[in-house]
């Protein structure tokens, strides 16, 4: 293990005058801390995760061409990154040795509202040392929520998130922030992510549906929302089909699934 230690020893040699002699250098443990680094700090030397440029990555055409790396120590030792961000990626031997050796390990929260999600731009912008990057990505988030917002006219609706995996998204969800923001009520009746039956759906059919993760073919194709009776109890009650890449992280991005939501509507 005598390499492991002379890794860790070069981990924790990042100074600042290592610092000054090359550009930063900022690993992503997951798809979701791929998206945080690829908006803020697309000038620094970036190591991503193998999902990068998955198709549910918002910004895979960003990816292309993109170091990739699996989140194992043994990829940190040989990266030495200066900040690795993360959201739910990394073993925790992986973290405690990171932080034990002085790299800064900045975590995305798990954000369910847009209050989070301002806040976890903050927190990744100051990690990555562009608060004012952060700044107008927030700003950018915001802009795009205020297009997305009903008029006073807009009638009351109420909406029914489903996945293709038979799953909706009550309350203390970022998918519920995400129908409010575009005027839609939830009308899912408990809290957080829960299955619903295919039985409940064609007994107490919602007056709309939001489908979530639908556009991933491979995902679920035999789940309770692709089931027959769900099928045909929605057509023509679908409001929208958000695809999965403003899903699958609670970043500025939920923004533009209200929007995509109203334009829908």
């Amino acid at each position: 293990m005598r390499w492991l230690a002379w890794g860790l020893a070069g981990l924790a040699m990042v100074g600042a005058g290592v610092a000054e002699a090359r550009p930063l250098r900022v690993m992503a443990l997951d798809q979701c801390a791929d998206q945080y680094v690829l908006a803020l700090r697309p000038d620094a030397e970036l190591a991503l995760s193998p999902r990068a440029d998955d198709p549910d990555a918002w910004l895979r055409e960003a990816a292309a061409g993109r170091r990739r790396v699996r989140p194992t120590l043994e990829a940190a030792i040989a990266f030495r990154p200066d900040v690795v961000v993360r959201y739910w990626g990394g073993e925790p031997r992986l973290l405690a040795r990171l932080e034990a050796t002085g790299v800064r390990v900045v975590t995305i929260a798990d954000a369910t509202d847009f209050n989070g999600v301002r806040a976890d731009i903050r927190a990744v912008a100051q990690g990555l040392g562009v608060p004012a990057r952060g700044q107008a990505l927030a700003a950018r988030m915001d802009a795009t929520l205020r297009d997305a917002a009903p008029g006073p006219e807009t009638p009351e609706r109420s909406a029914l998130y489903l996945t293709a995996g038979g799953f909706t998204a009550g309350k203390g969800t970022l998918v519920d922030a995400i129908l409010k923001a575009a005027g839609f009520s939830n009308a899912a009746r408990g809290p957080f992510f829960a299955p619903v039956s295919v039985e409940r759906i064609a007994l107490f059919p919602p007056a709309r549906f939001v489908l979530g993760f639908f556009d991933q073919t491979r995902s679920d194709w035999r789940g309770p929302g692709r089931h027959p009776v769900v099928r045909r109890v929605a057509k023509g009650r679908v409001a929208a089909r958000l695809p999965a890449e403003a899903l699958t992280c609670p970043a500025w991005f939920a923004a533009d699934a209200a929007a995509m939501l109203k334009a829908a509507a």
